[in-house]
């Protein structure tokens, strides 16, 4: 079925359904550079942070940092170590709090992909009733069996096709939604253990100035 023939059929709600499915299209490819660019670039950054932390090299450490300040675990630990000789509460407080900063970045476009999972169905049914009401609405009950029966049955068929256009926008969008909700809680996850790495670094950095004082 051609494109043109698809909409005619589809009806009116074809037209949001296509909308969504372009909103939803380029908030996936978003996501997906996002996600690309922080799965590829941070655990190099932060092993190579750590490291140069393990050192003293603070200095170093900084200077990496913020070169890649581009990144949500960057920022995470900027915010703490850029702090004037905090106390380790107040460290970790710094950490915590940037962290919960950072969540609505790593959860961008959720509730749209939300809104789309649930309303493109729903618009699709919706299509679908309309064309049917149409479709019998046209039926006359004396030519059962004759023509406009079968342009009843055939315009059915057709009605269909807006069910099917929004279970494949949700469908679609609800696979890329998981993915991206499975790559923000294992982010959380890495964001909780480097975080607390550089805390417990933080700590014995901390202790050992006071037994030097």
């Amino acid at each position: 079925m051609a494109i043109r023939n698809l909409f005619t059929a589809g009806g009116v709600v074809m037209w949001p359904l296509l909308v969504f499915s372009l909103l939803g299209v380029a908030l996936i490819i978003e996501r997906v550079i996002f996600w690309v660019k922080v799965t590829g670039k941070q655990n190099r950054v932060v092993h190579e942070v750590l490291k140069l932390y393990r050192l003293d090299n603070v200095v170093s450490a900084l200077e990496a940092l913020r070169q890649n300040a581009d990144l949500p675990i960057a920022r995470i630990f900027l915010a703490a170590l850029e702090l004037e000789e905090p106390t380790p509460e107040e460290f970790r407080l710094a950490l915590e709090s940037e962290a919960q900063a950072e969540i609505p970045v790593l959860k961008r476009f959720q509730n749209i992909f939300e809104t789309i999972i649930g309303l493109a169905p729903l618009l699709g049914l919706l299509g679908t009733v309309l064309g049917l009401i149409t479709s019998f609405a046209s039926l006359d009950i004396g030519d059962v069996g004759g023509t406009k029966t079968v342009g009843v049955t055939s315009g059915i068929s057709e009605a269909l096709v807006s069910t099917a256009s929004g279970l494949v926008v949700a469908i679609l969008t609800l696979f890329f939604a998981n993915s991206f909700r499975g790559l923000y809680q294992r982010q959380i996850a890495w964001i909780q253990e480097y975080g607390g790495q550089l805390e417990l670094l933080y700590r014995r950095r901390y202790e050992q100035r006071r037994n030097q004082g």
